[in-house]
């Protein structure tokens, strides 16, 4: 791989200014239009290189085929990556900066003199002296979650194209619309994408494989209060929006909680509050790596609201759980060498694999249960949902190997 010349940066550098960022309040599917703007110029892309069965349907996923060249009955692959960037920074007008053999200095980002990116709030920069390191400029998130892994896919397919002797089995390449608000899958056309096995390529740190994500699950809490005219409210008035402070003021405060738990801790999160005196509407997540935990926790806070409620005669309440996602490794368990091929493909291209968590889910969470295992492979994208968001180039080309050797491992495995 050593004569091929990269243009993995370039692409991500493209790709990263394009206003891709999803709306977790939109009912429409995509959450916005302006996803569609990237993966048009995907398809147009994936076109010019040569790829066959290349569709950008109404909902904005893309999907293309990258043919088998080999005699053996190897297993269809997917490679899959999400075009839309997390809501929680603004993802318009991104201007990604490259700083070239990085040596440990403060990285000030120059339209926000504040955001100062350093080794004691990043540590993982300490791994990456000499990297050349993008970021964006202050004011927005750079976006490489997960457009690092859209940029590797597009550099991957480059390179198989341009190397056609490389032996491979059919490959399935996805992107997905609308993952950072849990609906990156929700129209996806399973026959459609017909391959057995999938990888998403969303992790962090160079050497991540990721099969084990939270189980996940939504609750609404909904408190019916008692209105009446404030000037004549006596014994009459009882107020929901002071019974929702109440709820959530009585949860623990050193434990059960995003910001007091790590590893499998579990934890459940208030995330929005609505309403009137009359009724308000309290939303929660609730994770952990155990799927029947979920139970637990929701029976748990449920008392809470209960007993919250029950002090203020007159009030009612409703409580209501919706399933999001579950822990993929319940599935991937059952085939786990899909895990052992990409360690295999991640030694090859001189990384070493480190299996862990995610506190958190990707779409292969729910690709997983939808019938195509999908593990989670590294792109290096660090400091995500941020103004200090930044990626390592070395990182994404040790992606694209990755990537490249994969394939190969896939076919030496098939009898």
């Amino acid at each position: 791989m050593n004569n091929y010349t990269y243009s993995v940066a370039e692409k991500f550098m493209r790709y990263v200014q394009i206003d891709t960022q999803s709306d977790p309040n939109a009912s429409c599917f995509p959450s916005t239009e302006k996803q569609k703007d990237l993966a048009k110029i995907l398809t147009a892309e994936l076109k010019q290189m040569g790829l066959t069965d290349v569709e950008n349907d109404e909902h904005g996923y893309v999907y293309a085929t990258i043919e088998s060249n080999t005699e053996k009955n190897v297993p269809t692959i997917c490679f899959c990556a999400h075009m839309d960037t997390a809501p929680d920074a603004s993802g318009t007008g991104v201007k990604p900066i490259l700083h070239t053999n990085y040596q440990g200095q403060e990285i000030i980002l120059p339209d926000d003199k504040s955001q100062i990116i350093t080794t004691e709030k990043h540590p993982y920069l300490l791994k990456r002296m000499g990297d050349d390191i993008i970021t964006a400029s202050g004011t927005t998130l750079l976006g490489a979650d997960d457009k690092a892994g859209v940029a590797i896919i597009m550099e991957f397919v480059q390179y198989i194209v341009a190397n056609p002797t490389i032996p491979h089995g059919k490959i399935r390449i996805l992107f997905t619309p609308d993952e950072e608000v849990g609906r990156g899958v929700e129209k996806i056309d399973m026959q459609k994408l017909n391959a057995q096995y999938g990888y998403t390529l969303d992790g962090g740190e160079r050497g991540a494989l990721e099969a084990e994500s939270f189980s996940a699950d939504g609750a609404t809490a909904i408190i019916h209060g008692v209105s009446a005219h404030p000037g004549y409210a006596k014994g009459k008035l009882v107020n929901a929006l002071k019974i929702a402070s109440e709820f959530i003021d009585a949860l623990p405060k050193d434990s059960w909680s995003p910001e007091t738990t790590e590893n499998r801790e579990g934890y459940i999160h208030p995330v929005g509050i609505d309403g009137i005196m009359e009724k308000t509407t309290v939303k929660f997540i609730i994770r952990d790596f155990e799927t029947s935990m979920l139970k637990v926790h929701e029976d748990r806070l449920e008392k809470i609201l209960q007993e919250t409620v029950a002090k203020y005669p007159g009030a009612k309440y409703e409580f209501s759980v919706y399933e999001q996602y579950r822990n993929m490794m319940d599935i991937i368990k059952d085939c786990s060498f899909i895990m052992d091929y990409a360690e295999e493909a991640m030694n090859r291209a001189g990384v070493k694999a480190d299996r862990h968590l995610i506190r958190g889910g990707t779409d292969g969470s729910r690709l997983s249960f939808m019938g195509m295992p999908c593990p989670n492979i590294f792109t290096g994208e660090m400091g995500i949902h941020s103004k200090q968001e930044y990626v390592s180039v070395q990182d994404m080309i040790k992606g694209v190997e990755t990537l490249v050797n994969l394939v190969q491992v896939w076919v030496e495995k098939t009898k």
